[in-house]
């Protein structure tokens, strides 16, 4: 029955034009699929699509592994808020983030100022056998993986939970979750919003 309801309702925002008018922001844990579910909203959306971790990547010339190493979380952290903060000063997109992004305070504001967030929520040993196909995950290289995944899940789901949407990402393809996340943005009032002008944010032009 849910299949065929968000098939339905996904196709239904499509006759309609839904078209959002702010960011998309995907939040969620480390192997709940935020890349790869931002790419494909993204192409199905006609939008750009951005990683936070790329760019960071990208504006530190390091990798998140080699930051983590060398300079430590905090430093980390303090690029990633940067980028996002200058990701969403931007026209609309589709942007995937660390999952440390949406846990910051300051990052989790603007985006609740600038974007519409979607939780893609998976549950453990959904993540667990994700985060397997990759070895460059720095917070999980502390300890034993399924243990550090079940504590961040402890800590972090109750403020990932103030995300504007939640989406389950656990069950069925990443076509599935797409069209769930599709219905989800079509009936919520936010993504039709849009943000508010950058001046009345405050925001300073970059030098």
């Amino acid at each position: 029955m849910e299949r065929a309801s968000v098939g339905t309702e996904a196709r239904v925002a499509a006759r309609r034009g839904f078209f959002p008018r702010r960011t998309i922001v995907l939040v969620g844990l480390m192997g709940a699929g935020k890349t790869n579910i931002g790419r494909r909203l993204a192409s199905r959306l006609n939008l750009p699509f951005f990683d936070s971790d790329t760019e960071i990547e990208t504006a530190a010339g390091e990798t998140i592994e080699e930051i983590f190493k060398q300079r430590g979380e905090a430093a980390f952290r303090e690029g990633e808020r940067r980028v996002i903060a200058r990701l969403l000063q931007g026209s609309v997109h589709v942007l995937a983030t660390g999952g440390g992004a949406f846990i910051d305070p300051a990052t989790r504001s603007l985006i609740a100022r600038r974007a519409v967030s979607v939780w893609l929520r998976a549950d453990l040993d959904t993540l667990f056998q994700r985060v397997l196909r990759r070895d460059n995950r720095p917070l999980l290289k502390a300890g034993q993986p399924r243990a550090i995944l079940a504590d961040l899940i402890e800590r972090r789901y109750p403020i990932y939970a103030e995300a504007d949407l939640i989406v389950d990402s656990g069950e069925g393809s990443p076509e599935l979750t797409v069209r769930r996340v599709l219905a989800a943005l079509a009936a919520c009032p936010l993504a039709q919003e849009p943000p508010p002008r950058l001046e009345e944010e405050g925001f300073e032009e970059e030098e």
